[in-house]
């Protein structure tokens, strides 16, 4: 197969993780895979590993029609026999590119709830570009139920969780305990981590305020913020007006987060939105417990009580209950050990890659299928 991904921009967002590990992959097992990005944010440019070529269209506005030639011209040179768009807005360029191309035009899918006005409208407007698609791919079966009941669906529809790499977040705990000492940690302290760009969205104060909640009633709770971006200064602040600012850490980019994730007793992630978290597979995979605001699907990663605990989104009460809960640590160790065995056994990116491959290929057999049905029988 001959592979063009097309994603809005190369940030540190799950959607471009997502297409970056299905290039990679998928070039691993002897596909051709071309990546296009439509906006010049190449911060995950580096993560790109053995495709045939990398190209940042660059467009200046919402439609810009010189990169939309740009990327039409790519499709021609490369002739791809698929175009897989991450979400709505590579979705509209792809669709606009693919018009007069034998491309079949794959989508996958991300978000759930539209929070703004403005979002729903784009959403309107988006939806027969969906309609239109080959292959339209959910990652979790909460975001599937949400948007089949707004009438969000292609040619055909399906779900394909997000999978992990189980070699590379394997659990190794041979350094934690010097690394704990290098950050500051005590033995006994309760490490809740967030893994994550800290953006309004990830909502970190409501991890301040839980810790903070959990160590006023005597949990040892700390905060490891493993990452950066525009709320540190927020973060900073509302933790000294907590009287948290000495249980707080943060890391800023990290290049591998395995270490960081490894020195904590369990990550946290309090968004106020969310689909199908890859930072809490990750964490997962790594042996840690995950205690996960219950939105998105969230309640088909995790098992309140066997390997992390869910708490009302917003619930800063609940929320430090979790938290607490987590204090006693062989529970915390089973719910690790827990954790490990249920992504290799339903979240391995492995499986993942299988289910895309197998997909992308079924595609090809029915348009070959469909060609051979108008073909004319020869004359004998």
């Amino acid at each position: 197969m001959r592979l063009l991904f097309l994603t809005q921009s190369l940030v540190h967002g799950g959607a471009e993780r997502h297409a970056v590990t299905l290039a990679n992959r998928l070039a691993e097992r002897g596909h051709e895979c071309h990546f296009a990005y439509v906006k010049n944010d190449s911060t995950q440019l580096s993560r790109l590993r053995g495709i045939a070529s990398a190209n940042c269209i660059g467009a200046r506005k919402y439609l810009d029609l010189e990169a939309l030639k740009r990327l039409g011209a790519l499709v021609r040179s490369v002739e791809p026999t698929h175009v897989i768009a991450a979400n709505e807005y590579a979705l509209f360029y792809g669709w606009l590119a693919t018009r007069r191309s034998s491309a079949k035009l794959v989508v996958t899918f991300h978000s759930t709830v539209p929070h703004t006005l403005k979002r729903r409208m784009q959403m309107l407007y988006y939806r027969p570009l969906f309609w239109s698609a080959d292959w339209l791919v959910f990652v979790c079966e909460a975001q599937a139920r949400y948007w089949r009941r707004r009438q969000l669906s292609a040619r055909r529809t399906e779900v394909i969780h997000n999978g992990v790499d189980t070699e590379h977040f394997r659990p190794d705990d041979t350094q934690r305990a010097r690394l704990r000492r290098v950050l500051g940690f005590a033995d006994d302290d309760v490490v809740i981590g967030l893994s994550a760009v800290l953006r309004p969205e990830k909502n970190p104060l409501a991890l301040l305020d839980a810790c903070a909640l959990a160590r006023r009633r005597g949990v040892a709770a700390r905060a490891l913020f493993i990452g950066d971006g525009p709320m540190r200064a927020a973060i900073e602040a509302h933790a000294a007006r907590l009287g948290f600012a000495r249980e707080l850490l943060v890391t800023g980019f990290q290049q591998d987060v395995r270490p960081l994730v490894l020195a904590c007793d369990a990550m946290a992630l309090c968004s106020t939105t969310e689909t199908f978290s890859l930072a809490a597979l990750e964490a997962l995979a790594l042996g840690r417990p995950v205690v996960h605001a219950a939105l998105g699907g969230a309640a088909e990663m995790i098992e309140p009580g066997t390997n992390g605990f869910l708490f009302p989104n917003g619930d800063i009460e609940a929320f430090a209950e979790r938290i607490a809960a987590l204090a006693d640590a062989p529970a915390r160790a089973a719910m690790g050990a827990r954790a490990r065995q249920d992504v290799e056994a339903r979240f391995s990116e492995r499986a993942m890659i299988e289910r895309y491959e197998n997909g992308l290929q079924e595609l090809l057999i029915a348009r070959s299928k469909r060609g051979n049905l108008r073909r004319p029988a020869s004359a004998h």
